[in-house]
């Protein structure tokens, strides 16, 4: 064993260095923080290589700074095969009749049907607020226990512990959307834009009375009349209160009584109205790659061929 050079630190000395690096005063600083400020105070006990040194002796280097750490946010995974099995719900800002005056429009979405089983307009955002809208909400809706997942952004009124305790009492699951991550939310987002590019919604709104009158009109426009693109050109009236199969089979015979009378002016098949939608999903799961894209080697990149690709044509047989 080679001598210890005469100028080294003893093991002890070592030893109290150490203890002073892991404490919980210094145990999230550098040790360049750690020398100046013992320093200061009037000790010293080694330098900052020395420190290094010990530290990398133990293999204890690393960050030691004492910084944000993001937690990871799972991405939500919600399904809907029927009304009352998933809701969105935000607020919105409305611009009122001065510079810098607003009102709130909470707003609760069936994400199945796109119909609003609830709203309010507020002059402020508050999680009271909210929890009576939800609680009033599920009320109406007839909601037991275990049967609604509520899922929303990550605003301080949806993450307040008032509406958390709420929806646990009424045995309701709650989802977040991941921050700055507006897909997720894809559902509320969306009926927001489509009464915000309603001729009657104004630039501004003269009074909160004014403007519950308004979106009053707008909102049942979009539950009654809205004939939606996503659920089969049914208006969402239609689709929460069972009536879809029954619109949809008077859609088939007035188009099967079309074809009938001039068949030849549908020239690739019978008419068929708009499907009738299935599920709703927010972030449907991707399917996982085949086990012939698994296998193809690295240098291909894809498993469908490039219009100019010299690759052999063999290579797509894989699996």
């Amino acid at each position: 064993m080679p001598a210890a050079h005469p100028r080294a630190l003893s093991s002890g000395e070592q030893e109290n260095v150490l203890e002073i690096l892991r404490s919980e005063r210094f145990v999230d600083k550098a040790p360049c923080e750690i020398y100046a400020t013992l320093l200061d105070e009037g000790k010293f006990y080694c330098s900052i290589r020395t420190m290094y040194r010990i530290l990398k002796e133990r293999n204890e280097v690393r960050e030691r700074r004492d910084q944000l750490r993001h937690p990871a946010y799972k991405k939500p995974e919600l399904l809907a095969t029927a009304p009352n099995q998933v809701w969105s719900w935000d607020i919105t800002k409305l611009l009122g009749p001065v510079k810098w005056s607003y009102f709130y429009l909470y707003v609760i979405l069936d994400i199945f049907s796109r119909y609003v089983v609830g709203w309010m307009i507020a002059d402020r955002e508050s999680a009271a607020l909210a929890g009576k809208l939800i609680s009033e909400t599920c009320g109406r809706q007839k909601i037991r226990q275990g049967q609604l997942t509520i899922h929303a952004d990550r605003g301080s009124s949806m993450r307040s512990k008032p509406v958390g305790l709420l929806l646990s009492d009424l045995g309701i699951t709650k989802t977040h959307s991941r921050p700055h991550t507006s897909n997720d939310n894809p559902y509320s987002e969306s009926q927001f834009k489509t009464l915000k590019y309603r001729p009657e919604f104004p630039d501004r709104f003269g009074s909160i009375q004014d403007a519950r009158s308004i979106c009053r009109l707008l909102l049942d426009w979009y539950n009654t009349e809205h004939r939606h693109s996503g659920i089969g050109l049914l208006t969402p009236a239609t689709v929460h209160y069972g009536r879809a199969a029954e619109v949809y089979d008077a859609r088939k015979k007035i188009l099967q009584s079309a074809y009938q009378a001039h068949p030849t002016r549908f020239v690739k098949a019978p008419p068929v109205p708009p499907p009738l939608p299935e599920a709703a999903w927010i972030n449907k799961p991707q399917p996982p790659h085949s086990e012939a894209e698994q296998l193809l080697p690295a240098c291909v990149g894809s498993a469908t061929p490039q219009k100019d690709s010299a690759l052999p044509k063999v290579i797509l047989l894989y699996g």
